[in-house]
């Protein structure tokens, strides 16, 4: 099996950059997106998949187009050609296309993106974030999901989730912050010996520089973010935009435009503001793994 389907693959970070920069000539020297594909002997909507940088750019297409532009300085036509040649590896040869057999290319997309971006801020309601679980929680959610039936398969579903969670601790560090609700502490995933190891890592984890944890009470009451989970990925690449993926019992969500992502924002700002400070989270933390123990 494999993890479920996005409703929309996410273009890779680089590829949207690419895209940016033809677009933007495009638009200078006039041209439609028809005359763009004339160029190609393409599709006009082929046009617009490179420029959402959803699809990868030959390098022969890429000089073709660039030409068609009016664009011939040798600076710009080396400077995008290492940059579809870097995308296009990057799609290619990333870690995790070593686990095709359990992860669909939805999944794999994902990690390609966290691969790249230098922070994560994530609200969760029923789960440990994933870069935050323990071995024995991710075996007790992935056997829950149903979605994988192997034992092999889940042990690589692990391994995944355990070399994603090495972003954490390796150079150049990944900046999380995690709102989770008080029902993420209380859940009994695995049990309770299983959750009191995985609350104790939690805490333990969010002493690290790098890492900001915040629990939202029962005690707030109605929230802006009892609608689901959902995580934001910003990137060090310049001009490179902000994205958002929103979970939901069929499978997630990818939104890249500005104003949607805008208001995913203004939702982690209200649910940071209204979560416990990360001092008072960690005493709660502590507490419900012990409640966990007994």
């Amino acid at each position: 099996m494999t993890e479920y389907s996005s409703t929309l693959r996410p273009s890779t970070v680089l590829g949207r950059q690419l895209g940016d920069e033809l677009r933007r000539f495009r638009e200078l020297a006039g041209l439609s997106t028809a005359a763009a594909a004339e160029t190609l002997d393409c599709t006009k909507g082929k046009i617009s998949r490179i420029e959402n940088g959803r699809v990868p750019v030959r390098v022969p297409d890429l000089v073709a187009l660039l030409y068609a532009y009016g664009i011939d300085e040798p600076g710009v036509l080396e400077r995008l050609t290492t940059l579809a040649r870097t995308a296009n590896r990057r799609r290619r040869d990333g870690w995790w296309n070593q686990y095709g057999q359990v992860l669909a290319d939805t999944y794999r997309d994902y990690i390609a993106l966290e691969a790249m971006s230098d922070s994560i801020r994530t609200f969760q309601c029923q789960l440990v974030p994933g870069l935050l679980q323990t071995p024995a929680y991710v075996r007790a959610v992935t056997l829950a999901s149903k979605a994988w039936r192997s034992v092999d398969e889940i042990e690589q579903f692990v391994q995944v989730r355990l070399a994603r969670q090495e972003r954490l601790t390796s150079e150049p560090r990944l900046t999380m912050w995690a709102v989770v609700t008080e029902g993420v502490l209380r859940q009994q995933v695995g049990g309770s010996k299983v959750m009191s190891i995985q609350l104790q890592h939690l805490a333990t984890m969010a002493e690290e520089p790098n890492i900001t944890v915040q629990v939202l009470p029962f005690s707030r009451g109605a929230h802006a973010g009892m609608f689901g989970p959902y995580l934001l990925l910003s990137f060090p690449q310049v001009s490179a935009l902000d994205v958002v993926r929103a979970e939901n019992p069929t499978g997630a969500v990818w939104l890249e435009r500005e104003s949607e992502v805008g208001r995913y924002r203004e939702l982690f700002d209200d649910a940071r503001k209204t979560a416990l400070s990360p001092t008072e989270s960690m005493t709660l933390i502590r507490r419900v793994a012990k409640e966990h123990s007994q």
